[in-house]
């Protein structure tokens, strides 16, 4: 019984989670503050089936609004995505703590911290890095979940199912079908809409990322473990698509909620898919994510 009201008195002392309510007006004028303590750079981080492509419209949105924007390549995945079609190797040997290192290298050498944000893998790395100590403020896009969140919806298991049902992927570059990345990806889309994101953006993915994310769980040195209880960590801000099929918002929801200190929000924008960065409407979303990032509001 004592066991279960401290379980309780913890539950309830948890950070309520609220969706953050900003002004409209701020949202459409961000800009790159001159205060030289503020953040003046934005790294995004993306995630697995994409490269640095997939943020080419929030790079330009952000460098007109003053910032200096990096959107840096996983390790040896600098080349343009027809390259990596041709030839996926270099994917199939990276891991999860190779990467988080090279993104850590990366801001450690800038003059101040950045503003972090990623989209589903890319949102896990966020996640690691403000674990790490590193930026001013992180944006988690339909993040994959870090080590401790159990909740795994049938759309996800679907979704990840042409890597996991062969444990050999582990070792390979894994590829979707076009069908396959409509219900991922771009299930909002139609099918001739969603071809074009494909041939434009996707690539195979790292089969080792995706067994060693859904196996976190079950390894007690998981990369993707992180400290829900630091108390220094920089604001996080999860943002959800309602439509998304291999991260539902519920999973950005319980993500969200293993976090009992710092300043962590969560907004979900109804109708889009885990496309959200590219889908029509995109602009709100990084308009959004840039305000909440420069000014967080506490949960």
């Amino acid at each position: 019984m004592r066991s279960s009201r401290i379980v309780r008195r913890a539950r309830a002392n948890r950070p309520k989670l609220v969706v953050p309510q900003l002004d409209p007006a701020a949202k459409e004028a961000v800009i790159a503050t001159t205060d030289a303590n503020a953040p003046n750079t934005v790294v995004l981080i993306h995630g697995l089936w994409m490269t640095p492509r997939s943020w080419e419209n929030w790079v330009e949105r952000y460098k007109t609004r003053g910032f200096n924007v990096m959107a840096p390549a996983y390790p040896g995945l600098e080349v343009e995505v027809e390259a990596l079609r041709r030839d996926p190797s270099p994917i199939e040997t990276l891991t999860i703590d190779e990467v988080a290192h090279h993104y850590e290298t990366i801001i450690r050498a800038l003059d101040r911290p950045p503003i972090i944000m990623g989209h589903s893998f890319g949102g896990a790395f966020v996640q690691i890095l403000l674990d790490r100590g590193l930026g001013a403020a992180g944006v988690a896009i339909d993040s994959v979940p870090v080590k401790g969140v159990l909740r795994l919806p049938f759309s996800t298991v679907r979704a990840s199912w042409p890597v996991l049902s062969n444990p050999a992927n582990r070792h390979r570059a894994v590829p979707f079908t076009p069908e396959q990345f409509q219900y991922a990806f771009t299930n909002t889309l139609s099918k001739e809409e969603s071809q074009k994101v494909y041939d434009r953006y996707h690539i195979p993915a790292p089969g080792r990322f995706v067994f060693d994310g859904a196996l976190a769980n079950f390894n007690p040195h998981a990369a993707t473990k992180v400290d829900f209880d630091k108390e220094d960590r920089a604001p996080l801000l999860f943002i959800a698509g309602g439509e998304d099929h291999i991260v539902p918002a519920s999973i950005n929801k319980s993500n969200a909620r293993h976090y009992n200190s710092g300043v962590v929000a969560l907004k979900e924008f109804a109708g889009r898919s885990h496309y959200t960065c590219g889908q029509s409407g995109w602009e709100e979303v990084a308009d959004y994510a840039l305000a909440w990032a420069q000014e967080p509001v506490a949960s």
